[in-house]
């Protein structure tokens, strides 16, 4: 099954990676819509694999699931978002992607539940390690095909820049919850549309050559590349991990400055112009000052206040820097080795 994306410029296509989303496809184009109670059965054999996280079939699964909830493929009915069977095909991919991630990321020591001590602990667990990066390659070596890939790879996040966590909102209160729209505020702009992230994304794809419609590249990306999305949408959609959503966010942003500066040097080395760098220039400075918001404020606050949250806050903190490194690194090997971190190369115009 394929779902065909036309756009300004371009067409792409979603296509099914396994019996799982071939399935959802036809449920959620309403090709089948007869065929949704099928969709849970189907789930419970789709994690029967090695590594959920890793899986194409789970991953594009639970995207494609998610995605009715964003509604950031028009082609997908909103009728579908509360539809019995995709709720529970969902919650059975969700219990196996936690339950691997859970497995995968390093449990960190628990520091006192206090403000300062927490957002020690998570500097401390973020802090620059020596060694390649994939930033420092975009800088340094990327040629411009490596730096459109990497606009590709992040599209998938970045052109919903922020919704993932600003699920979280209203399962907050008090302290934490100001903290945490104070930070998605400066993410949505500040009021002035032109200055949201997933905005200045937007303009920085179409300055590189590339299709800024939203799904437009999901085909070319792998399952970890999906994995990391996938990973911040479920912490936020699910109330009883908005600790980890918490954490997933603190150190997101406490990882993110430093890379944004390597990043956009790499890209006008390349030859593109601020159009394309500002995005990544916003993010030098934003994100050095919301990194102490969401370090203390955001984190060491939900800690101290709802002190029961706070190992799920660790582990937010852990499962970012654990899928999103593995991410990274996929990309980085394949650029280290001369071939493409995609799984299949972009449609020309």
């Amino acid at each position: 099954m394929t779902l065909s994306l036309s756009a300004d410029h371009t067409t792409s296509a979603i296509t099914a990676r396994g019996p799982l989303s071939s399935e959802l496809l036809e449920v959620l184009l309403d090709r089948a819509p007869d065929r949704a109670e099928a969709l849970p059965q189907l789930a419970r054999e789709a994690v029967l694999v090695e590594d959920p996280i890793t899986d194409d079939d789970v991953q594009l699964s639970l995207f494609l699931l998610y995605a009715v909830a964003y509604g950031s493929l028009p082609e997908f009915s909103a009728h579908w978002e509360w539809d019995a069977s995709l709720l529970t095909a969902r919650a059975v991919l969700e219990r196996a992607f936690e339950d691997a991630v859970r497995a995968s990321a390093p449990l960190v020591v628990a520091p006192e539940p206090t403000r300062e001590s927490v957002a020690a602990a998570l500097f401390a667990l973020t802090a620059p390690q020596p060694g390649p990066s994939l930033s420092h390659f975009i800088s340094r070596k990327a040629d411009i095909e490596q730096a459109r890939e990497l606009l590709i790879q992040r599209s998938v996040y970045t052109l919903r820049e922020a919704d993932a966590h600003s699920w979280t909102i209203p399962r907050l209160t008090g302290r934490a919850k100001a903290a945490l729209i104070e930070i998605q505020a400066d993410e949505y702009g500040g009021g002035r549309v032109e200055r949201m992230h997933q905005v200045m994304f937007a303009r920085a794809m179409r300055g590189a050559g590339l299709d800024d419609t939203y799904g437009a590249y999901v085909e070319q990306v792998p399952a970890i590349t999906l994995a990391s999305f996938n990973l911040m949408t479920m912490f936020g959609l699910n109330r009883r991990l908005r600790g980890a959503s918490v954490g997933h966010l603190a150190v997101f942003e406490m990882t993110s400055s430093l890379p944004c500066r390597a990043i956009a040097e790499g890209l006008r080395r390349v030859g593109f112009g601020d159009d394309v760098a500002a995005y990544y220039d916003e993010h030098v400075e934003a994100d050095a000052v919301h990194e102490q918001i969401a370090g203390r404020d955001l984190a060491g606050s939900l800690a101290e206040d709802e002190p029961e949250l706070l190992e799920d806050i660790l582990f937010g903190a852990s499962a970012c820097l654990t899928i999103d490194g593995w991410a990274s690194e996929h990309v980085l090997e394949a650029f280290e080795a001369g071939r493409s971190s995609l799984r299949t190369q972009p449609q020309s115009d």
